[in-house]
């Protein structure tokens, strides 16, 4: 399979970093925003300003509003907010009918009340498509600096698989492959859960021994809860498991250990969201985290005491954390 043309759906910082990296040489990609002025903004400055500032973006990245743009696209890429996946994805369907472009989800998170994964949601929206996952330790400003990364995409067809990995990896931007779409979404999203506690750690300054026993036993918890969701315990210690887990429990860049390190300093949950421009997947994955594991009867003490919508203090919840009873590791 040959990739000439790419539509990205999703402007924000991770869907302009990877514009920007396959937008070289004679590719063409089209970047979707949905955000009208935003995407004015960007086609005349050829930067993204609010997420991404300071990278160009190279003239074969077209930026629109116009989902109908993608229509062509070999490969079309999510990297939209997980609560708005379905929605956008229902729109391409109307937008683009019955082109045969694979979809390729870069988008980390678990939907409310169904518990489905993103790849699972484009299948029921867009059925008879080729659908593959991208997931791994990757800031999108770093990947924007040409900084080496590694990452994992997910297919259940290995031909399609190795041919994203051809067309898409670089020296820099190295791609491993893998069938197991299950363990590299939930890894990916389940951990984003996990960062929000590490945050709230370095935000009530508990210190580095308490830090990295809980991001050792959030690793078992995010296992054990993605095992019961239908993953492989073995691959949870992958790229988008341990890797991606300890990029967001310690990088003081990561969206969701930030809003955890706010919480733990004192700030209301409703505040940090409103201030910030971008979307932190971890607020809305805890919910859905935490209705999973009550549905599959799973033990889970951290995303117990993270789950935000409880509002529960990140004092009270330390302190029932540790008066847990102890346990064989």
């Amino acid at each position: 399979m040959k990739i000439d043309r790419i539509a990205i759906l999703g402007a924000g910082g991770w869907g302009t970093a990877l514009s920007w990296l396959w937008g070289k040489g004679d590719r063409q990609v089209c970047l979707w925003s949905h955000n009208v002025d935003r995407a004015a903004r960007m086609q005349k400055g050829r930067e993204n300003s609010d997420y991404l500032p300071g990278v160009k973006l190279p003239s074969s990245v077209r930026i629109t509003s116009e989902l109908r743009d993608c229509a062509g696209a070999d490969l079309i890429v999510f990297v939209t907010p997980s609560t708005a996946l379905r929605e956008i994805a229902t729109h391409l369907r109307k937008a683009v009918g019955s082109a045969r472009a694979v979809l390729l989800s870069c988008t980390k998170g678990i939907e409310h009340s169904t518990g489905m994964r993103m790849s699972q949601i484009l299948s029921e929206v867009l059925p008879e498509r080729t659908i593959a996952v991208l997931s791994g330790p990757n800031l999108a400003v770093e990947i924007a600096q040409g900084l080496p990364t590694a990452t994992v995409i997910g297919c259940d067809d290995v031909n399609c698989a190795a041919s994203l990995q051809g067309n898409l990896g670089s020296p820099h931007f190295r791609i491993y492959t893998s069938q197991d779409v299950a363990s590299i979404e939930l890894g990916g999203a389940l951990k984003n859960v996990f960062a929000l506690a590490a945050g709230m750690s370095d935000g009530l300054g508990l210190g580095d021994n308490s830090k990295a026993a809980l991001v050792t036993r959030s690793l078992a918890e995010l296992a054990r809860l993605g095992v019961a969701m239908g993953g492989n315990a073995n691959a949870f210690f992958g790229l988008s498991g341990a890797g991606d887990l300890i990029l967001t429990c310690y990088s003081e860049r990561s969206r969701n250990h930030t809003v955890g390190k706010r919480l733990g300093r004192g700030e209301p949950l409703d505040q940090i969201v409103t201030s910030m421009k971008t979307v932190a997947e971890g607020v809305p994955t805890t919910r859905s985290a935490w209705e999973c594991a009550r549905r599959l009867e799973i033990a889970t003490p951290i995303i117990d005491q993270v789950y935000l919508y409880e509002q529960k203090k990140p004092t009270v919840a330390l302190e029932e954390l540790l008066k847990r009873e102890p346990k064989p590791e």
